[in-house]
């Protein structure tokens, strides 16, 4: 798929500390999607060391708290999460291990107890993943306050537009739900034209509340909360496909 633009930011913050450097090193490959091949087409639900009900798809997890939870609360399903930010990948690895090392044998490092094996991480670009899931792959897509590329020049860059739309309603089975949030206004209602104009898609809102507060089984993530404390109301979008 050529890619004419970059939907994300930067690629690293802070520098890391060392134990979390340790963390990225030992536990990542254990949770990283494994590489395809150029024409390889899979089920997702294939890339868990575990059997898995059904697949959702987070892209752009920024510090893992959303994914962290939603796994640990649907054992039975399968989370493919993609995130380019470093220190955001190492935070969620820290929420899926509850340490930044054990002892001194960096490799014994594991999810914790209460967890099972159902996240697999990709830290390139979500849209190289695209091509290799099969239709209908999955039954839920996040994408939670992504980059909003405010400049009109930029409105390109955003994630949710004319380009990637069918492609997500491509990745959707039948009734499944998109799940989109932002606290910038031009984001939300440039997602709201172009998923309206979407013929595979269906917005579920039947009152204002309904984008106004987020759905029952949210989990707060620290951009939502960043958003809250300067005084940034979140709009919750749900659409579901045809």
């Amino acid at each position: 798929m050529e890619k004419e633009h970059r939907f994300y930011g930067r690629r690293k913050g802070k520098k890391i500390k060392e134990s979390r450097q340790i963390l990225h090193d030992s536990f990542l490959p254990k949770v990283r999607l494994k590489s395809f091949t150029d024409d390889e087409i899979v089920d997702p639900k294939t890339m868990f060391s575990i059997p898995v009900e059904e697949a959702w798809l987070e892209i752009g997890f920024g510090g893992g708290e959303h994914i962290a939870e939603q796994s640990k609360r649907h054992p039975h399903i399968g989370f493919i999460g993609a995130e380019v930010f470093l220190n955001g990948i190492i935070s969620l690895l820290v929420h899926l291990t509850g340490m930044e090392k054990r002892g001194d044998v960096d490799e014994d490092i594991t999810i914790t107890p209460d967890r099972v094996d159902n996240v697999r991480i990709y830290d390139e670009d979500a849209r190289d993943l695209f091509k290799h899931f099969q239709p209908g792959s999955f039954s839920r897509i996040y994408v939670l306050f992504p980059d909003p590329w405010p400049k009109r020049k930029h409105r390109d860059r955003r994630f949710i537009g004319p380009k990637n739309i069918p492609i997500l309603a491509k990745l959707l089975k039948s009734g499944g739900e998109l799940r989109v949030a932002s606290d910038d206004i031009t984001y939300v209602r440039w997602a709201l034209q172009h998923l309206m104009k979407s013929e595979d898609f269906e917005w579920t809102a039947e009152q204002s509340t309904d984008w106004t507060t987020p759905p029952l089984d949210w989990v707060n993530t620290r951009y939502e909360q960043k958003a809250l404390n300067a005084g940034r109301k979140p709009v919750y979008l749900i659409f579901r496909k045809k």
